[in-house]
């Protein structure tokens, strides 16, 4: 049950995607609810179908791919359709989650109170080491937000859709996201698992009887035929982001590199293991029992190497490499065991 008729404040929040950054903004964006804010949300296409899952947020659709990628002609017109949605209102607070200063120039015209990311003020940015969502949280309530003894949680969708995934016959279903890591802004391959080594675990895991799963876009579809070979059942570009959620729900686990379906999963119910390199597994990993990064690279001095706008110019990846697939059986071993105990 939505309480938006009895919010007359408003916030106008402009964050078109990545999709892990979106659910990483949307706690922040509830507590602003919760203090009788109604929640409008200008967001890209591919992440509003997650964004409609929260009653409580009002989302704004935007043809981000051709405001951000398009012709002259295209970015016009795409800024005009923003304009013609967003300038019909005052709002109390107007915050753009980017430090593109291209983001800044857009809600310009916007009335109210604005925010934004900038490197220039420490109130105003993502603060290293920090884990996002609470850093969101910080920025967009300022003061009220500056001492938080527990970190910020996932927020689960009001909305959820069945999984179109029939339930298993085998003792323990895992979900992979070999793919990902790739969105409008650009594609970052430094985050990836080798596929040699999702391919490794996966026999490993079906030389037990149990049940693997391949979860991710339809722009993973390049990793299918490293799975050819093996009885696995393939969702990649078959699932919505929000029965994505609803098909993790149905999983003993989840295993994934820093990308989208690992804060998709962070929204489910599975066990949740993150593999990270070059970002800080103590900035992305959803806060919440069940989910934990191992971080790969110990004793490399450039680890991390992402500052939150681009990485170092590594051509391997070796942070990535030093995760072993026994590190990460060993861990969803105890993860799915401890999870059971507690059910």
């Amino acid at each position: 049950m939505t309480n938006r008729m009895n919010h007359s404040k408003s916030v106008l929040i402009v964050k078109f995607g990545q999709i892990g950054d979106v659910i990483m903004a949307i706690p922040a964006a509830h507590l602003l609810h919760q203090k009788g804010f109604r929640i409008y949300w200008a967001c890209g296409n591919a992440v509003r179908p997650l964004v409609e899952c929260y009653d409580w947020i009002t989302p704004i659709a935007v043809d981000d791919r051709a405001i951000l990628k398009g012709s002259l002609s295209e970015r016009l017109r795409g800024v005009a359709a923003f304009w013609s949605k967003t300038l019909r209102r005052r709002y109390d607070l107007c915050a753009t989650l980017y430090y593109d200063r291209r983001f800044h120039l857009l809600t310009l015209p916007v009335r109210g109170r604005r925010l934004t990311l900038s490197s220039l003020s420490r109130e105003t940015s993502l603060i290293a080491g920090r884990h996002h969502t609470d850093e969101y949280a910080r920025v967009l309530l300022g003061c009220e937000d500056h001492c938080r003894p527990r970190s910020l949680s996932p927020v689960r969708p009001t909305r959820l859709v069945q999984s179109p995934l029939p339930t298993g016959k085998a003792d323990r279903r895992i979900a992979l996201a070999p793919g990902g890591t790739s969105n409008l802004m650009g594609e970052q391959v430094l985050r990836r698992w080798p596929v040699a080594n999702y391919i490794a675990l996966a026999k490993l895991l079906l030389e037990r009887d149990w049940e693997v799963v391949l979860i991710g876009g339809p722009e993973d579809e390049w990793v299918r035929p490293s799975f050819a070979h093996l009885p696995v059942v393939d969702c990649m570009g078959k699932l919505s982001l929000v029965e994505t959620i609803s098909t993790c729900d149905t999983c003993d686990a989840v295993i994934t590199h820093d990308t989208g379906p690992l804060h998709l999963a962070g929204l489910s119910t599975a066990v949740l293991i993150g593999i990270f390199g070059p970002t800080d597994p103590a900035t992305r990993v959803p806060r919440r029992s069940g989910a934990v990064g191992l971080w790969g690279g110990e004793s490399y001095a450039c680890r991390p190497c992402y500052d939150g706008r681009s990485f170092a110019p590594c051509t391997f990846n070796g942070c990535m490499h030093e995760v072993s697939v026994k590190r990460v059986v060993e861990s969803l071993d105890e993860l799915v065991k401890t999870h059971r105990e507690d059910v």
